[in-house]
């Protein structure tokens, strides 16, 4: 039989659980936040921690609200995990959780760690959503830690040029396992993208000025309507950005991500920057604007020829495809400075020691995950780096 407890939350996790503790364990309760007094229910038992699900809400906390999605919740939707927190409380809260990680797993005492940024365009901002047919009919999404679909009639999270488009889709297509709208939300453009059983072409009539692609198992796009592609513009630059690419999903914030990654930077017009990792070039672009020379270093094929496409004309870039540990072990000029925005498992071992033989006078880390976010600052710090703000 589960142990049902009662818990006093003291702080906020990285993924969203608050945090008690109980009998010299740490309890994980997601749905919940830190100042709260919960009844849980213990599900998964560790020797130093536990995760529980949370029963009742004994003592709330001021900056508790009623969520504003009715999928919102254990039993719903596992796309948001924040919507029980006030914003300016999620804005608190998210740079404390990154201030515990650089100190934990970083040993970074004290780290700099700037208040976060607010989103000026409020809840509809994604430019990208991936939905999967529902066993009861229509579309959704999966439920957290699971398999299970939870059908959604809206998502609150959705920019209005996606929101729109969903809301008219109609689709009777038995082998669609997976469909995926995105959105150039400074263009306007639209692209649905589809994945089906054994990689079937499906019959697709639109009524609809959008993009309709076939994305196979094997990361090809086929074209079916329009474009195997769309355009977006941030920062008054634009971007081809091709079905397979990765993209930041919130355009608006990554206005702002560009201009602190510039800024931190600091550079002269003259210098040689590598740009590991990225992608179509959000930062390459603007980099070739500042820099002597840009070396672009991205191992997706249709990324890298978006990066092409994105960067044509432009001398002073230099796009290379591969990993980015063999770019730097075998670099012909030596680096004055280095952005890397890495997938959530951050650097490998190999990168990181090639970033610190390299010795690059700055380097902007990108980070989408503040737990290898620590871990690798903690190897660059070691390494004789200092952590600037974060």
């Amino acid at each position: 039989m589960r142990e049902t407890i009662t818990l006093e939350l003291t702080g906020m996790a990285h993924g969203g659980s608050a945090l008690g503790r109980h009998e010299g364990k740490v309890i994980f309760v997601p749905y919940a936040l830190p100042g709260e007094t919960v009844r849980v229910e213990v599900v998964e038992g560790h020797d130093r921690y536990a995760h529980a699900r949370l029963l009742e809400v004994l003592e709330p906390s001021p900056d508790r609200i009623p969520p504003p999605c009715p999928y919102f919740g254990p039993e719903g939707c596992g796309g948001c995990q924040w919507q029980h927190a006030a914003y300016e409380a999620q804005l608190r809260l998210k740079a404390e959780v990154v201030a515990d990680q650089l100190t934990r797993i970083g040993r970074i005492a004290e780290p700099p760690v700037r208040p976060t940024l607010p989103d000026p365009t409020g809840w509809a901002y994604r430019n990208q959503a991936r939905f999967h047919p529902a066993p009861e009919g229509g579309l959704g999404f999966r439920a957290a830690g699971s398999h299970r679909v939870v059908p959604v009639e809206a998502c609150l999270i959705l920019h209005p040029l996606l929101a729109d488009l969903y809301d008219t889709l109609d689709l009777d297509l038995p082998e669609l396992e997976a469909l995926t709208l995105r959105a150039g939300t400074g263009t306007g453009e639209r692209m649905l993208i589809l994945e089906t059983e054994g990689d079937e072409p499906p019959s697709v009539h639109l009524d609809l000025p959008v993009s309709c692609v076939l994305l196979l198992s094997d990361g090809t796009a086929v074209n079916l309507i329009g474009q195997n592609h769309l355009v977006e513009t941030v920062a008054e630059h634009t971007y081809r950005i091709s079905a397979p690419s990765f993209f930041q999903v919130n355009t608006s914030q990554a206005a702002q991500l560009v201009r602190l990654a510039m800024e931190a930077l600091e550079l002269d017009g003259g210098e040689v920057v590598l740009d590991g990792y990225c992608g179509v070039g959000l930062f390459a672009v603007p980099l070739a604007e500042r820099a002597g020379l840009v070396i672009g270093v991205e191992a997706l094929h249709p990324a890298v020829e978006d990066l092409l496409e994105n960067t044509a004309g432009m001398e002073n870039v230099e796009v290379v495809e591969g990993p980015v540990e063999a770019v730097l072990a075998n670099l012909e000029n030596p680096l004055d400075a280095v952005l890397v925005d890495p997938p959530r498992p951050g650097l490998t071992r190999e990168a990181l020691d090639g970033l610190v033989a390299a010795s690059p006078r700055r380097i902007v880390y990108v980070s989408c995950d503040p737990a290898t976010l620590a871990r690798d600052g903690r190897r660059l710090v070691e390494a004789g780096y200092r952590l600037a703000w974060t």
